[in-house]
């Protein structure tokens, strides 16, 4: 299955305006906590967005920010700011200021959504900006007022497909975020691929996300593949807690959950586990992190649901490797989606034999432009048709994959390869964990030895000790992490996964 845009192609057009056409205006489109709302509101609310872009001076390809949280106001500044023909810069609401000051000066961004709490940073940054002239504050009284007077129809900016959509970034988890630059093509191909022939996106489905709009994962099966048959999404704006899936799921009953590995371990652990009804699920998906074998099978022994794990980049915008409904293989990322091709290579681009580790390389027509300011990883990374990414993989001669890890994550200890993911999956085993991150440190004498960082769930003065003990009897003994220390929380990065660049500097 795959996807052929024409050359004049618009996401706007493609997943909202044409809902509408299709007569499936009073669909319900979004619920909220407080009320839903149809295809047809939706448009209209975002052709007002695309109207005060307009007003506020935004030009075709110009950047404009959204960080917002989860809401109708998400919803309708995207799809505005691809009306105009803009491109979507997604940040997390919560960012700091030095954070915001870094995204303005390298997105040059044009305007920015925000919300009445986060505004002064923004404005504050707006003011050191030479690009930055609108801070539109979505729930202030005085946009509200303009945003009620601006006319509910708008002329679609005819976009190529190939032009910039959105700006989806890399973690930063060992240095500064880079842009991936997606073009409007990329959406509509992997939802075609993978939203209507992995997931098997119809219109009576309900999605729920853990991750919030603003990671690509969630930018997909929480909004634009329901978007693409007429189905509903489940919003909400605050931060996520299991009692709160459990919640949501009670209420809205949805068919489909967006999942990721630390959540679903958090649902198991919890206390109304045993006691939720989850019969309304017919899949649930986990994505942006690896999913231990012994999280899969505790999930298949709670809920016997298709948990689908599977891999995707940014780069090539969504997952093109994954488990299938009614054919999932615990341990494995899956299989290849129809659509896409892939290829285990070594360091010099050759394909290796099947049972073999090897650099994923991937193709297909969600392949991204390349990586703004940044050619020499661009040209590393982008080779013709094919993405090389940094994940190492294995390929089975049924064609099912395991996941390596990232070659980046990937230390040499005493002469050896160690895959931290495997030392911290080691770790989370042990009940006094509740969350595991290991990095490579450089000791006195020049040599690079794991050491762990540790969320205990209780803390005592032998647990570091405990631990280390537990590695060693379960691992090769050089695999075990020659410091533990235990922290409240690990630290993040924009996109909310652990920050390994400042863990080392701990």
């Amino acid at each position: 299955m795959s996807f052929v845009a024409p050359a004049e192609f618009q996401i706007a057009d493609h997943f909202l305006d044409a809902r509408v056409a299709e007569g499936r205006g009073d669909r319900v489109a979004l619920h909220l906590e407080d009320r839903t709302v149809t295809y047809a509101e939706v448009q209209a609310e975002a052709n007002r967005y695309a109207n005060l872009l307009v007003d506020a001076g935004v030009l075709p390809e110009q950047r404009v920010i959204l960080a917002l949280r989860d809401g109708l106001a998400y919803v309708a500044a995207l799809f505005g700011v691809f009306k105009v023909g803009g491109v979507v810069v997604m940040l997390n609401p919560e960012l700091n200021a030095e954070q915001v000051d870094y995204f303005l000066g390298y997105t040059r961004a044009r305007a920015a959504f925000v919300e009445q709490g986060h505004e002064s940073i923004y404005r504050e940054g707006a003011a050191k900006s030479r690009f930055l002239d609108s801070v539109l504050v979505v729930d202030a009284p005085e946009f509200q007022a303009r945003r009620d007077a601006a006319s509910p129809t708008f002329d679609n900016f005819p976009t190529h497909r190939d032009d910039a959509a959105i700006w989806l970034f890399s973690g930063g988890t060992t240095g500064k975020p880079k842009a991936v630059v997606q073009t409007h093509r990329s959406f509509a191909y992997t939802t075609e691929c993978y939203g209507k022939g992995t997931l098997g996106m119809s219109e009576d489905d309900v999605t729920l996300s853990v991750p919030k709009l603003f990671f690509g994962y969630a930018t997909g099966i929480n909004l634009l593949f329901p978007f693409s048959v007429g189905a509903s999404a489940v919003l909400f704006p605050d931060r996520c807690t299991e009692a709160r899936i459990f919640e949501l799921i009670d209420r809205f009953r949805p068919t489909v959950l967006v999942n990721v590995p630390t959540m679903i371990k958090k649902l198991l652990d919890s206390p109304a586990a045993g006691s939720q009804d989850l019969s309304c699920l017919r899949l649930a998906t986990s994505a942006g992190e690896a999913l231990p074998p012994a999280l899969h099978e505790r999930w298949n022994e709670a809920y016997g649901i298709d948990l689908l794990d599977g891999l995707g980049t940014a780069e090539m915008w969504h997952i093109f490797i994954s488990n299938l409904p009614g054919d999932v293989r615990i341990g494995s990322i899956g299989k290849v989606v129809p659509g896409f091709d892939v290829r285990v290579c070594d360091e010099d681009g050759r394909d290796v034999e099947d049972g073999q580790t090897g650099w994923l390389w991937v193709r297909g027509g969600a392949r991204a432009l390349g990586y703004w300011q940044q050619l020499e990883k661009t040209e590393w990374g982008f080779r013709g048709e094919w993405y090389v990414s940094g994940d190492l993989v294995t390929r089975d001669a049924d064609g099912w994959f395991t996941y390596g890890g990232r070659a980046d994550d990937m230390l040499k200890v005493s002469g050896r390869w160690l895959a931290t993911r495997e030392v911290e999956e080691c770790l989370e085993e042990h009940p006094a964990v509740k969350e595991a991150a290991v990095v490579g440190v450089v000791d006195a004498d020049g040599l690079t030895k794991p050491h762990a960082f540790v969320v205990p769930v209780t803390a005592s003065p032998e647990l570091g000790d405990e631990l280390q003990s537990w590695v060693k009897e379960r691992l090769e003994p050089y695999k075990y992490p020659r410091q533990v220390m235990l922290l409240d929380d690990l630290p993040r990065t924009h996109l909310g996964k652990v920050d390994r660049g400042q863990l080392r500097r701990l």
